[in-house]
């Protein structure tokens, strides 16, 4: 759908290809390349960026076909804003500013709903279950890896829920995006410093909700699973 979007929005120019390829060519050089109407760098953008962006709003906003919706938002926003896209500024941080000010505001307008609570009682036939007494009963009977590390992803998933928001975005660009504390900090608009605090104690509340995966390795177990198989 975006890659048609963006036919309305360039056209092909006569510089496209380049002489080099185009996974050599910077984002922040691909991003004049589609201001100036070359609609296939936009294209390249969107295979290189799209995963990650929609990992980010996804593990904000808790809900995959909202987060479609604002992946598709984000990448609209950089279509619509390319002719002003500054080159000064890196283009993941660029990106990512508009995915994080989107998610921001969706969570706006979601105040005062209920939200995921570790303890909170689980709706169903075991009212009187809660999250973290589902997934200790599940590890308890799970007999490989593969239970195991659903039982991880969603025991991670839910403790970055109970992380206040300031301290979960700085957690997901630095360690599911792979930005830089400098590159964090101009996203959200903080110190750097304040940016290595916040991501401290994200990771502090992190461990010990995870604390009984402290000594485990998946990839090991994986390991013995395959031999003994």
């Amino acid at each position: 759908m975006l890659v048609l979007i963006t036919r309305l929005f360039g056209r092909k120019q006569p510089s496209w290809p380049p002489e080099r390829p185009v996974e050599e060519i910077p984002d922040e050089e691909l991003m004049k390349f589609y201001a100036a109407g070359t609609v296939e760098a936009f294209e390249v953008l969107l295979k290189r960026h799209e995963r990650g962006v929609f990992n980010f709003v996804y593990r904000s906003v808790g809900e995959r076909s909202r987060a479609e919706d604002l992946t598709q938002e984000v990448f609209y926003r950089v279509i619509k804003s390319a002719p002003k896209y500054e080159t000064s500024a890196r283009f993941t941080t660029w990106l990512y500013t508009i995915a994080r000010n989107l998610c921001i505001d969706r969570a706006r307008r979601k105040s005062g709903k209920n939200e995921m609570s570790l303890d909170r009682p689980m709706s169903g036939e075991d009212d009187d279950k809660t999250f973290l007494s589902t997934v200790s009963d599940q590890h308890a009977r799970a007999g490989n890896v593969t239970l195991l590390r659903k039982d991880f992803a969603n025991r991670l998933q839910a403790a970055l829920a109970e992380l206040p928001e300031e301290q979960r975005e700085v957690f997901l660009l630095r360690e599911v995006e792979g930005l830089k504390f400098r590159e964090i900090a101009d996203v959200v608009g903080v110190s750097e410093n304040t940016i290595k605090s916040r991501m401290r104690y994200a990771v502090q509340t992190l461990r010990g909700y995870l604390e009984e995966y402290r000594d485990y390795s998946f990839d090991e177990d994986e390991k013995r699973e395959m031999g003994s198989a």
